[in-house]
């Protein structure tokens, strides 16, 4: 546990130092940024339930980073090595991670010391709605208050279970639903949120490919994905989705890195059949013709373009940054670089584009649901078929004005109107490139080496607005 409890503060004094470096290039009041990197408010809760005959004692933990906005905002996750220092440092990120986006949420986290792994579906509901019911009573839940969502460990089904119990201890509130992110499509939830993570990965990656200046300063060609060679850490949700979107743009994935082991070709991996044969065999190893890794960090260390943390924090360190030969790190995970791994590579000169950006499309997307949530409608419900209408009057005119007609897949394709799927990919992609261009603007003005600095840099002054509209009350 000692082991656990020292990687957790590793992580919060990284994101710290992350965060002093960013403020020191603010004009801010030296009390608005103690303010601003301070956690507003922390809850740990012991609570019992019955398993099988038996009672068993589970630890759980929601912080409350920031206030200047509400609801907070972060997920909950279900792992033995939930940690205090570990969850401050995931809900500190999620404040910042919010800001750089644009979205109006204050930064949370929770989570639960339980192995999802092991425990009984049975178990894991009871677990989950207990938890639930804890911060429901402490006021720590709502949709106006804190809105937790799925992180690692947790999906769907847990944010389901917590929707229906804050339902049932707060019957008859309009806006329940809100209460929670991330739910399935038929309980609430949103389409596009699953892959979400991801295909914001994607975007901010194809955005930094477009930036002639950044390529130039890799050492990269070309301003497309095409041939772009990546190695991917982690193919749970976030890794999958950012794969599958990369390579189908040209990118060529030749590593995939799992807790068991990697493989690797450089002729290219079929990302969803390599998926598959992991879901099949339980291990990612022996697929196709690839090369086995039995010590998965070591496939971290090989030549690529782009190398893809998607799994767990401080998985790039001081003892391994000088042997990472990416020309890019895009961080799919929370804290995947550490602080002192950075200025290695920075030194280098690697590109990071930093996790507070570039995997913010989960917390974007959560936005759009609870939006759904608090206006009762699915988005393109009441415009879809008028924006068709409109469609099909403006082809009828140019098929009448050129005398040709169009075949029945481009009157289709021209006449369709936004369903909720499209509208959530078109705000999260809109999103990720004024973030992109935002973060980029702050690091000429500035004239900063790295993105973190600027992203961190621009979030705070956002949230320093805020703070300093707000006024301090009593």
């Amino acid at each position: 546990m000692a082991n656990t409890e020292n990687e957790g503060k590793k992580f919060l004094e990284s994101v710290h130092q992350f965060f002093d470096h960013a403020a020191s290039f603010s004009k801010l009041d030296p009390g608005i940024l103690a303010q601003i990197k301070t956690c507003n408010s922390v809850y740990k809760v012991s609570f019992p339930v019955e398993i099988d005959g038996r009672v068993e004692v589970f630890e759980g933990i929601r912080v409350q980073h920031s206030h200047h906005k509400l609801p907070s905002k972060g997920g909950i996750r279900f792992s033995m090595q939930v940690d205090e220092d570990e969850v401050k440092a995931l809900a500190t990120l999620m404040t910042f991670k919010c800001a750089v986006v644009d979205v109006p949420f204050g930064g949370a986290k929770g989570g639960v010391k339980i192995n999802p792994r092991t425990s009984s579906v049975k178990t894991l509901e009871k677990v989950t709605r207990r938890y639930a019911a804890e911060l429901i009573k402490r006021n720590l839940i709502g949709p106006g208050m804190d809105v937790p969502a799925p992180d690692y460990g947790t999906g769907s089904r847990e944010m389901a279970w917590i929707a229906d119990t804050y339902q049932a201890l707060k019957y008859g509130e309009t806006n329940a639903l809100g209460c929670v992110t991330g739910k399935p499509v038929g309980q609430g939830g949103i389409r596009g949120r699953a892959e979400a993570t991801g295909l914001g990965i994607f975007y901010g990656i194809r955005e930094a490919f477009s930036d002639t200046d950044l390529m130039k300063k890799a050492g990269l060609e070309g301003n497309t994905m095409e041939g772009k060679r990546i190695i991917v850490q982690g193919l749970g949700n976030v890794g999958y989705n950012a794969a599958h979107f990369c390579q189908q743009s040209g990118a060529v994935i030749i590593g995939i890195a799992e807790r068991e082991g990697g493989i690797y070709n450089s002729n290219g991996i079929d990302v969803a059949e390599a998926f598959k044969h992991r879901s099949e065999t339980g291990s990612i190893l022996n697929f196709g013709q690839c090369k086995n890794f039995n010590n998965s960090a070591e496939l971290l260390e090989e030549e690529c373009d782009v190398l893809l943390p998607a799994a767990l924090e401080n998985q790039i360190h001081a003892d391994n940054a000088a042997r990472i030969k990416a020309k890019i790190i895009a961080e799919g995970a929370n804290g995947p670089v550490t602080r002192d791994a950075e200025k290695i590579l920075l030194e280098k000169g690697v590109i990071i584009i930093p996790d507070l950006y570039i995997n913010a499309g989960g917390v974007t997307v959560s936005y759009f649901e609870w939006l759904k949530n608090l206006s009762n409608v699915r988005f393109g419900r009441m415009g879809k078929r008028a924006e068709e209408a409109s469609h099909r009057r403006l082809v009828n005119a140019i098929e009448s004005a050129s005398g040709k007609s169009m075949s029945t897949h481009e009157r289709s394709l021209l006449i369709q109107g936004s369903d909720e799927i499209s509208l959530v990919r078109s705000g999260l992609e809109d999103t990720m490139i004024n973030a992109y261009h935002e973060i980029r603007g702050v690091m000429n003005r500035k004239d900063m080496e790295d993105m973190r600095t600027a992203a961190f840099l621009s979030a705070i002054e956002k949230i320093g607005v805020s703070y300093e509209a707000l006024g301090i009350f009593p």
